[in-house]
């Protein structure tokens, strides 16, 4: 790389993207100060010129300044070559100490002499089981992972369609205020008396312990914990006896308001009897379970809940966060909030299972498929709890693009990929074996992701970052493991801007990609129902578009231009959306004979279901049905690049200027016609 600077080498050296392809497919150049940034919230220095050279001295000398590697995750069935660094003329025993506590000797051949030390190359055998193995030369010691070739869980599928739900948003008589998981088990059962095989959900992870609580699913303060928000109180056990009839009363008009969310009021209510429950006696068997659980969910839990605690106490931003010393001290204090927030973990988990139990009862071959977001809040309790394994001074975001064209800061912290890797990826893979324990399918936002993100230095623009590149291969055989080893399917939103052969990998690996109708194009234009990917969950519309009604108004244009997100004058904008609509629908009417003419009666729902009838014309495996499109909303859930300039995660499901029940959609007419709309192989 002798033709760029000696701070370009040493970011390349580290991973970080020197140059980054826009949506227009324009290379351009990372600045100097942005790499000096990225490169020192990865911990390489780099201020000075000196700095930059030893760096680039201490990166080429690290092989040599360690005798393993951080982590070793491989495939089973494929021979692997992992380099084992030892003082010369020493010949120590390598070998792998596997999951069930048994050993295997590890063949090694010297590679390299250097001075008083010799690199080997350990070859670790092919026939190895799956799973959490230990890698071992004398006193040291890595995580072995072997993961399998590919996720198996998509060859037992059948073509299926789901409903994709916002469930906070879908409230039923018995909610209170907002949608549970109780609501989510009526719901998939609902769906599956109309021949959906899953049903896709907002991401469950918990936000702050008390209210007020951020709306957005996607940026929790935990995404290995659950959100007690979604807790239905009159399944608690030790709930019973308790006058609950005239708080949940309380709610009957908030869960009719078609207009906005009351997401605090019903979380503070929920909150309220929950503590008087948790104080009521508690069965022997109960007890044991519970016990049992907290045992299994291990540190991990017991410092989320300390963190919880501390939340219900400590102002954001206060200098006792910090403080470890402060935080133990306060764990004797705080022992009965501490194991409060644990008995709602463990309440979560109780109802969570029972939803998939019903889902899978009412003849749902897949069942509940949750969604696991990018990253966390910068002040939540991953933030705190794992901060040894995230990147400081910096964010997630996305560089500008077509619908976002001054680009999106997340604000969330990325994994460190060196310190994730050294600790033997145990927080990736326990935030993982949660989601996974009561799911038939996983889709993971931004999948893209696992192979680089864009981080934003703290201050700086949008567009004034950098990719960092992960071990994807890591990355992705832990979560094919994990899922292989719950029996859910994973779905992949790979949308976006991405490198060459990302979809391949993934489809390789057995992982479903994500197709969105109006983004599908090849180079001939909107690409053909034939030409779409079968290992794909396809589908009209996304929770970052208008449902379809208002997409086909121009909703989303005419949003960002009143929010100030348009970098093109609103004529111009207006005039592309149409004409790439028109391309869309232009190739529709060719395969759908019942897509209408403009102006016809019921024009519009006619239209939204021969757009569905249009995916069901592909191969893809799964097809995704959006429940507002099910019921005529037009609402947009989110508009990214926005906060509280919109309300964001805070539309309740209506149609028509009305709420919309669960107990509505059994006899929904627009619903039912929709499904039938998919064709006679995917309705009951």
């Amino acid at each position: 790389m002798a033709e760029f600077t000696a701070l370009q080498q040493l970011a390349h050296a580290h991973r970080v993207g020197i140059t980054f392809r826009g949506w227009d497919g324009e290379e351009r150049s990372v600045t100097a100060d942005t790499l000096t940034k990225v490169l020192t919230a990865l911990g390489v220095p780099c201020e000075t010129d000196d700095d930059v050279m030893q760096s680039m001295d201490d990166w080429h000398l690290a092989l040599w300044h360690r005798t393993l590697p951080p982590a070793v995750v491989v495939r089973q069935d494929s021979v692997t070559a992992v380099p084992v660094t030892v003082p010369a003329g020493l010949t120590p025993r390598v070998w792998v100490e596997l999951e069930d506590g048994s050993e295997r000797d590890v063949a090694c051949t010297v590679i390299e002499r250097r001075a008083d030390q010799e690199q080997l190359s350990a070859t670790i055998p092919g026939d190895l089981p799956q799973g959490w193995h230990m890698l071992r030369v004398a006193d040291k010691s890595c995580v072995l992972v072997v993961t399998p070739q590919r996720l198996t869980t998509t060859d037992r599928l059948d073509r299926t369609w789901g409903l994709m739900v916002q469930l906070y948003s879908v409230r039923s008589e018995k909610s209170w205020g907002v949608g549970d998981l109780s609501d989510l088990a009526s719901l998939a059962e609902v769906a599956a008396d109309k021949g959906a095989g899953y049903v896709l959900i907002n991401p469950l992870h918990a936000a702050e312990p008390k209210p007020p609580v951020e709306p957005s699913p996607y940026l929790p303060a935990t995404r290995r914990f659950l959100n007690p928000l979604y807790l239905r109180v009159e399944e608690v056990p030790e709930a019973a006896g308790l006058p609950l009839a005239e708080v949940a009363a309380q709610f009957e008009d908030a869960n009719r308001n078609p207009h906005v969310l009351q997401r605090d009021p019903g979380f503070a209510a929920k909150l309220q009897a929950l503590e008087l429950a948790f104080n009521q006696p508690r069965m022997a068997e109960r007890s044991q379970k519970f016990a049992d659980f907290c045992a299994g969910e291990g540190p991990g839990l017991d410092r989320y809940a300390l963190w919880c605690a501390l939340a219900e106490t400590l102002p954001p931003g206060a200098p006792e966060w910090v403080d470890e010393v402060f935080a133990e001290q306060q764990r004797t204090v705080l022992a009965d909030r501490i194991e409060f927030h644990k008995w709602l973990q463990w309440l979560c988990d109780q109802q969570l299972e029972a939803a998939q139990a019903a889902a899978i009862d009412a003849g749902m071959n897949i069942g509940i498929m949750h969604d696991l977001a990018v990253g966390v809040h910068p002040a939540g309790a991953d933030a705190w709890t794992l901060r040894n394994v995230l990147a400081p001074g910096v964010s997630v975001g996305a560089p500008p693009d077509m619908f976002n064209q001054q680009g999106q800061n997340w604000s969330q912290p990325p994994w460190h990929p060196e310190r994730l890797a050294e600790s033997g990826y145990a927080a990736y893979r326990d935030m993982l074996r949660t989601i996974l324990r009561h799911a038939g399918g996983l889709r993971i936002d931004h999948i893209l992701g696992l192979f680089r993100l864009w981080w934003i230095p703290a201050g700086a623009d949008p567009g004034e970052g950098a990719y960092v590149y992960y071990d994807s291969d890591a990355l992705i055989g832990i979560l094919a493991l994990e899922a292989e080893r719950a029996g859910a399917v994973v779905v992949g939103e790979d949308l976006g801007v991405f490198e060459p052969g990302v979809q391949e990998d993934l489809a390789e690996r057995g992982i479903l990609g994500t197709s969105i109708l109006w983004f599908e194009h090849s180079d001939a234009g909107p690409r053909p129902p034939e030409e779409y990917r079968r290992a794909c969950l396809t589908s009209v519309t996304t929770h970052d578009l208008p449902p379809t009604a208002g997409y086909l108004a121009g909703e989303h244009v005419d949003l960002r231009e009143e929010l100030g997100l348009l970098n093109r004058p609103i004529e111009e904008e207006r005039a592309l959306d149409r004409e790439a609509q028109e391309a869309v629908l232009s190739l529709v009417r060719s395969r759908v004979p019942s897509m209408p003419d403009d102006g016809a009666p019921f024009a519009v729902q006619r239209t939204v279901e021969a757009l569905h009838a249009f995916i069901a014309q592909t191969p893809s495996l799964l097809l995704g049905v959006a429940l507002t499109d099910a019921v005529g909303e037009r609402r947009t859930q989110n508009q990214p690049g926005t906060s509280d300039e919109y309300p964001n995660w805070r539309i309740p499901l209506a149609g028509q200027g009305r709420a919309v029940m669960v107990e509505d959609l059994p006899g929904n007419e627009r619903f039912e016609s929709l499904v039938r709309a998919l064709g006679p192989g995917f309705s009951r």
